[in-house]
């Protein structure tokens, strides 16, 4: 039962986010955890409708969001003209996906995925109705010099965005080498290195490391685009602890600004592809920034909510306490 109630997804996946042509090889890279098996196995059965050459490769479960996938399965993903990843801990920001993407590979993320999310949700939205905003605020970020986030809770940053490039993640991947994860319709760009400065309090989840929705605020301090204090209750200890236990300097870097623009994902549930997309939520990006346009490489990758942001780009707003005030491809007046 739970196949066919997750099937009306997974062909949304196939049809819509992927757009596979019948004859294209669909690569599903999966690791070992019993529910991103049984994801991939509705996904490959969509991509088999369609007439798909499909491909299900599973490996070991990685041990934090961002690390390198087996090698075996980077040449697989090479090989690919679609890539589908329900994984447990997300190799969107590895150099592996990368590889797959400069070979022409359209790659669709859905990391923590769970089997209600193919049937309810943010897969509920319309991709591509909702696609024109998301690539108006991506260009947004990518014409403006300097990025300033406030919100109620007490964040207040500075970064500079001087010759980087927004980054529209609508869903859908229908050009060779593009990237989303679903269904989390989002835009980012990666700031530039070393120059961030300010405090920002993650007030709402921190989804990638399994934290979830934060039982306090975490507060951290930034100085030339990296992290260097961190306070707040008992997710600022266990997020203090992997960062130690990295031991690389870089795992500190301020990586993404993002803005969540699914209006199907109305509130953070620690849910990790959901609280990305939150509609008129911000989330800072720590970490790796390479495969968003950035130069850091760093063998993890986590990013952390705020409600209610305020987001200025040159000094105009393009979030509002949390309204989105992008119209028509411009920053409103």
């Amino acid at each position: 039962m739970d196949a066919f109630l997750m099937m009306k997804g997974a062909r949304k996946v196939i049809d819509v986010c992927a757009a596979v042509k019948p004859g294209e090889v669909v690569v599903i890279v999966a690791d070992s955890d019993p529910v991103m098996m049984d994801i991939a196995d509705v996904l490959a059965a969509a991509a088999h409708e369609r007439e798909a050459e499909v491909v299900v490769t599973v490996m070991s479960p990685r041990a934090v969001d961002g690390a390198e996938p087996p090698r075996a399965v980077v040449e697989t993903m090479k090989a690919a003209n679609v890539v589908l990843t329900p994984v447990s801990y997300s190799v969107s920001h590895s150099k592996g996906v990368r590889e797959a993407m400069a070979a022409g590979a359209r790659v669709v993320s859905l990391v923590a995925f769970t089997k209600d999310m193919l049937e309810r949700g943010g897969m509920d939205a319309d991709f591509a109705k909702h696609r024109p905003l998301c690539d108006a605020v991506a260009a947004a970020l990518g014409k403006a010099q300097e990025a300033h986030l406030t919100t109620l809770a007490g964040t207040d940053l500075k970064l500079s965005l001087v010759g980087r490039k927004g980054n529209s993640h609508p869903c859908i991947v229908d050009r060779p080498g593009t990237f989303t994860a679903i269904p989390n319709i989002e835009a980012n760009i990666s700031p530039v290195e070393g120059k961030g400065e300010g405090v920002i309090v993650f007030d709402g989840s921190i989804p990638n490391l399994r934290m979830g929705v934060v039982d306090a605020p975490v507060v951290v301090e930034v100085r030339k685009g990296n992290i260097v204090k961190i306070n707040g209750g008992r997710h600022a200890a266990i997020l203090r602890g992997i960062w130690e236990r990295q031991a690389d300097p870089s795992v500190y870097n301020i990586a993404q600004l993002a803005v969540g623009l699914n209006p199907e994902c109305t509130a953070f549930t620690g849910v990790w592809l959901n609280d990305h997309g939150a509609y008129g939520t911000v989330h800072i990006g720590i970490g790796t920034s390479a495969n968003l346009g950035g130069t850091t490489h760093a063998g993890l990758h986590f990013d952390g909510m705020m409600y209610r942001p305020t987001l200025r780009l040159d000094g105009r707003a393009i979030v509002e306490n949390g309204e989105v005030v992008v119209k028509e491809g411009r920053v409103a007046a």
